[in-house]
């Protein structure tokens, strides 16, 4: 077994930003501490970008774009630099996972099997579906031609959150370049290092100089830069409600840019009486809201059961989630590693004591300290029993481990209260009839609906929600919508430049 934590401490990663197909410090020497939620160490000082150097790197990007050396590539030579980013990334999967798992507190066995392979498949997957999008002949007059074709929008800003750095990364620059568009990345404050790696490995496979930027820099300057910028055409931003609302206000104060938001969730699983295997709900449920420590923008974090099976399942996903190995995100064991920062956990711990104040009944909930780490930021998986949905518990994304159940009679009340939220990111149900499942599905307001399952999910499909969950869509085809725009091109077959006869 690979030792990890020597690995780390051997590590010297790229701390600069990436503009112009160069790494360079911040125009002003600003830097800022990166930190190791499973030992609260430092791992490194990071370049702070300002104002001045989103500048640079959205004009780089602006100038790249005008030249056409990407925008106006050939599709195959586009395709090409993906695929080869994809085997680069691959080939580079140790040093990828070890970055995203000392950055983010993410288990290395995940990050391994999990993090990189699928950033690398959706770089892969939107680099073969390039030529494989169709433009349009549109039903004209004989004496007439009428063209619909998609053009990428010029320069995409591109704000991805800290739960998972390098999916969330690759879900939006994917098929972003892809289109032909250019790209500044501003990265989380607390997860920086793999997209400054990616940079690396851009510009090896071959994406010219301009093309791709990454800008890591708090978001109250950098973020807010990049909101604002007049050359940026879109904004694309995963994270919190009350930042998404901040993008919205800065395009309309500047240039009126596309702006996309993926704005967080409190996803319910809903489990009707009727439910044909419990334990392996139990699992599903488990597993859906503590994974990554719960940091999951469509984790599971609300049960909505029914209460002739509910005692039953709560204990079988109490026992579910006390099995799971909680420990050093850089220990091939650990399934369930760190909270990213200290002021996360404070937030998670912070919920637990409104519970508690509120007379919930909790298990677990409580900080440790897996053995051989002095410090670092954990929290025990945590089940609240008797959540009143419209509560604090039952309404809030807590984004932790912690998971909010709430007993209902029947399916009615069931999709009641699962739709009792101000958000719609996704929704499981578990039933063993058929017309049940499908009625549900259809009744649950969200953006993805799972069936006797949970968190199973593909490139293939889009991913995104309804109500404050944002909108727009991530992954599959329909990402091409976020990043191209349709151009209708009518061209005179007739006599006269003028008429159509």
């Amino acid at each position: 077994m690979t030792n990890w934590a020597d690995r780390a401490a051997a590590l010297t990663p790229e701390t600069r930003l990436f503009i112009d197909g160069e790494f360079r410090p911040a125009l002003d020497g600003a830097t800022f501490d990166t930190i190791a939620p499973r030992d609260g160490s430092l791992i490194a000082a990071v370049s702070a970008g300002g104002t001045a150097d989103v500048d640079l790197a959205v004009r780089a990007a602006s100038r790249a774009f005008e030249a056409g050396i990407w925008s106006r590539a050939d599709r195959r030579e586009r395709a090409r630099v993906m695929l080869r980013l994809s085997e680069l990334m691959l080939e580079d999967l140790d040093e990828l996972a070890l970055l995203e798992s000392l950055d983010s507190g993410h288990p290395i066995g995940d990050a391994r099997r999990v993090d990189v392979p699928n950033a690398a498949r959706t770089m892969r997957w939107y680099a073969e579906a390039i030529d494989k999008m169709y433009d349009e002949i549109a039903p004209a007059p004989q004496n007439a031609l009428a063209l619909v074709t998609r053009e990428p929008l010029g320069v995409i800003g591109a704000v991805v959150p800290w739960n998972y750095p390098l999916i969330i990364t690759a879900w939006k620059i994917a098929p972003a370049l892809a289109a032909g568009n250019s790209v500044v990345l501003k990265p989380a404050e607390l997860t920086s290092l793999s997209a400054l790696r990616l940079a690396e490995l851009a510009a090896r496979a071959g994406l010219p100089a301009g093309v791709f930027n990454v800008v890591p820099g708090l978001g109250s300057v950098a973020g807010e830069a990049l909101g604002r910028h007049p050359l940026v055409d879109k904004i694309t931003f995963t994270g919190s409600p009350a930042v998404g609302r901040k993008f919205l206000s800065y395009a309309g104060e500047s240039n009126g840019k596309q702006v996309a938001l993926e704005l967080g969730g409190k996803s319910p699983q809903v489990v009707l009486a009727d439910v044909e295997d419990l334990a392996a709900c139990a699992s599903a449920v488990a597993w859906g809201i503590f994974y990554n420590a719960g940091q999951t923008c469509h984790g599971g974090s609300r049960l909505i059961v029914d209460e002739r099976v509910h005692d039953e399942l709560v204990s079988e996903v109490i026992a579910a989630g006390d099995s799971m190995v909680l420990g050093d995100p850089l220990d091939d064991a650990t399934q369930i590693g760190s909270i990213a920062s200290a002021i996360q956990l404070d937030r998670v711990l912070g919920y637990t004591a409104v519970a508690r104040d509120e007379g919930i009944s909790v298990h677990g909930g409580d900080r440790v300290r897996p053995e051989g780490l002095a410090e670092g930021f954990y929290v025990e998986p945590t089940v609240f029993t008797g959540v009143d949905n419209s509560g604090r518990i039952g309404q809030e994304e807590i984004f932790g481990p912690a998971l909010a159940v709430s007993k209902v009679r029947g399916p009615a009340d069931a999709v009641r209260v699962a739709n009792d939220s101000a958000y719609g990111l996704a929704a499981s149900v578990w039933t063993r009839e058929v017309t049940t499942a499908h009625r549900v599905a259809q009744q649950l307001r969200a953006g993805t609906v799972w069936v006797n399952t949970y968190d199973v999910a593909d490139v293939i499909t889009p991913f995104g929600g309804f109500k404050s969950s944002g909108s727009g869509r991530d992954r599959s085809l329909h990402a091409f919508d976020s990043y191209t725009a349709l151009k209708t091109t009518w061209i005179n077959l007739g006599n006269s430049p003028l008429t159509n006869d």
